[in-house]
């Protein structure tokens, strides 16, 4: 129950960051981002797997972003996600990260992964790029679709070590 109302917060303020604001552009900006993303293809233990087929899974990133002055920005994302494969899993992923704007909507970056209630963390090299909403009356600002190549290690008590790499796909 604890972690839907610390989600529910995280999305509520998410939201409220998401409104114009009255200050200056020369300070910090505050925005964020709702989406999904697909894990498309994971490579662990010697085996490659088609997570899409064999082992589907699901998650849904918010996230919350300070962008100062200049061309990087510090995004906060939580991704619970959905695996329906084995134990049917929910889990949450705190994914803090720099992404930095190349210019024309593309940006590059990397994110530091820790699993919350598993003994799994790594890191998340990113490309991303966005399209304008033309009409910017509404709440949402920006389209986005972002290649990620999560690197996660996993280090259970009694239990063998794993490193898993994915590719994964992530749309706002």
């Amino acid at each position: 129950m604890r972690r839907a109302w610390i989600v529910l917060a995280v999305l509520a303020t998410t939201l409220a960051g998401r409104a114009p604001q009255a200050q200056a552009k020369k300070g910090p900006t505050l925005g964020g981002h709702i989406g999904f993303v697909l894990p498309l293809v994971t490579h662990s233990g010697g085996q490659t797997i088609n997570n899409l087929t064999e082992q589907f899974a699901v998650g849904f990133p918010v996230g919350i972003t300070v962008k100062g002055s200049g061309r990087t920005a510090f995004d906060l994302e939580l991704v619970p996600q959905i695996n329906t494969a084995g134990q049917r899993l929910t889990t949450l992923t705190v994914h803090p990260g720099l992404i930095y704007s190349l210019g024309h909507g593309f940006g590059v970056g990397g994110r530091v992964a820790f699993d919350v209630n598993n003994p799994t963390w790594g890191f998340t090299p990113l490309v991303n790029k966005s399209w304008p909403i033309k009409h910017n009356n509404g709440l949402f600002k920006a389209y986005f679709v972002e290649a990620d190549l999560p690197v996660r290690f996993s280090r259970p008590v009694g239990a063998p070590a794993t490193n898993a790499v994915t590719f994964a796909m992530h749309s706002d």
